[in-house]
């Protein structure tokens, strides 16, 4: 993950998210793993390289720079379309990071993942102590992965909720993500991204905040043409899938 990677995330998820073309992102790892996480020459090389005249304007630059690498992340999260990542090998650093803003995790039988940090020296900060505990809710196994950096391989990742399904490979794994995908657009994406919106409320707000949200943003989703059509699907005891929604 180097300079090119950290800018060119948030200009593909900004589109991504305008894209009415796009219903559904899928990521995934083009080499012989995932992620070995963060390009440390690059980090030495950019965010701990002082700017400012003392102590104070240095230390309110590396936050600039802190936020904007957060920000990499948080555009998966904030992107209005689902995002299924499927991870194969090593998921290290910065990589947890990554999949726990996604809101599918597969792996393959051999994926393992690393929460490093503590290794080289410094507390993650771009969100994996932020969101880690939410995808897991065992506050202990999330205080242990970060503070021993301490392996973990696919089944752990399975039991502990990390991921949802774990595959042989990663064809039957990608093959498994697409099919996934293809079930998600195939609906409305009324729904779709008014259920990823509200899921991430409800993760950070009460119940009741929660359902005075969804209240207010059905009151006007309600009334899409969308639900007439899968009401009819249903009613024909057909798939939404074979109905045709307008882009959103």
């Amino acid at each position: 993950m180097n300079s090119a990677f950290w800018s060119e995330m948030v200009t593909c998820f900004n589109e991504l998210s305008e894209d009415a073309q796009c219903r559904v992102v899928v990521v995934s790892g083009a080499g012989k793993l995932f992620t070995a996480g963060i390009d440390l020459m690059d980090m030495m090389n950019s965010v701990l390289q002082p700017e400012g005249d003392d102590t104070a304007r240095i230390s309110w630059g590396i936050k600039k720079k802190i936020k904007k690498l957060q920000e990499t992340f948080s555009v998966i999260e904030k992107c209005p379309k689902p995002v299924v990542v499927a991870i194969h090998g090593a998921c290290v650093g910065a990589g947890v990071d990554m999949i726990t803003a996604c809101d599918i995790r597969l792996c393959t039988q051999d994926a393992w993942f690393q929460v490093k940090e503590v290794d080289i020296g410094l507390a993650a900060d771009v969100g994996t102590l932020q969101r880690l505990p939410k995808v897991i809710g065992s506050q202990s196994l999330v205080n242990e992965l970060a503070l021993t950096a301490r392996k973990m391989y696919a089944d752990e990742a399975k039991s502990s909720g990390l991921v949802s399904r774990v595959f042989a490979d990663k064809e039957a794994m990608m093959a498994g993500a697409l099919e996934i995908a293809g079930e998600i657009a195939g609906r409305s994406p009324v729904a779709v991204q008014g259920t990823k919106i509200n899921l991430i409320y409800a993760r950070n707000h009460s119940v009741a905040d929660g359902l005075d949200y969804i209240a207010t943003w059905n009151m006007s989703m309600l009334q899409t043409e969308d639900l007439m059509k899968s009401a009819q699907a249903a009613l024909e005891k057909k798939s939404p899938k074979t109905m045709t929604y307008s882009k959103l």
